[in-house]
């Protein structure tokens, strides 16, 4: 069963919630803002070549390739919420991430900075 798509203004408003004061955001509000991020990323660059991971908020697969099925997927991004959101609302370089070793990839196809950021608020 598919999980309810995050309506743009609830979305919206949890990122500007966590982008007006980031380490005082509640717990709920970062993991809407998580959620409504990776639902955006999902819906632009649809596909199942990767996944990207932002635990424990969520979790989704993006980019056209070959579609993985079962088991670890040979493409994977992960990181923390903060590092997500920093990327997705354009306070973090992708390449800034990786050299930092905030994000963890592995796998050929596993590089977000074509798709980022996601929104600014």
């Amino acid at each position: 069963m598919a999980r309810a798509r995050i309506d743009d203004p609830a979305g919206l408003s949890a990122v500007r919630a966590w982008a007006g004061d980031p380490d005082a955001a509640p717990r709920d509000v970062r993991a809407l803002a998580v959620r409504y991020t990776l639902q955006l990323l999902a819906e632009r660059a649809e596909g199942n070549t990767l996944e990207v991971r932002v635990p424990p908020f969520g979790a989704v697969q993006c980019i056209e390739g070959p579609r993985h099925t079962r088991g670890t997927p040979p493409n994977v991004v992960e990181m923390d919420a903060a590092t997500w959101l920093e990327l997705a609302t354009n306070r973090l370089a992708w390449s800034d991430g990786i050299e930092t070793g905030r994000i963890h990839a592995s796998g050929q196809r596993a590089d977000l900075s074509g798709e980022l950021p996601i929104l600014s608020p």
